[in-house]
């Protein structure tokens, strides 16, 4: 009687022992289960916000390559401009002396 006292008690024990541990473990891993869904969804959404930013990065790229390009024939056209300019400055000089000799010879006429 006392060893089959002693043997149920032991198994009871045991038994309470094991269910505590099995709802321990089950919790643990509802936990993990919930962490690692957390962190699945994280990294969707940092993909996400990554793959935008890629698309903003390129997008800004292909607009600096395209006022790059701009800026580059703008100055080509600052260059021909400057060029047309002096060459309008020199003929202007040359004018002015033609005018000046053209009133000298009205003056010697006059």
């Amino acid at each position: 009687m006392f060893l089959d006292w002693i043997f149920y008690t032991f198994f009871i024990c045991c038994s309470v022992y094991l269910i505590v541990m099995v709802f321990y473990y089950k919790t643990l891993l509802k936990k993990e289960r919930s962490m690692r869904d957390f962190v699945k969804n994280n990294l969707d959404d940092t993909e996400i916000i990554i793959r935008k930013l890629q698309v903003q990065l390129q997008r800004s790229l292909g607009n600096i390559d395209i006022l790059t390009d701009e800026l580059n024939k703008i100055k080509g056209d600052v260059t021909g401009l400057r060029t047309r300019n002096s060459q309008y400055r020199i003929e202007n000089d040359k004018l002015r002396a033609r005018i000046k000799e053209l009133e000298g010879k009205i003056e010697a006429l006059l």
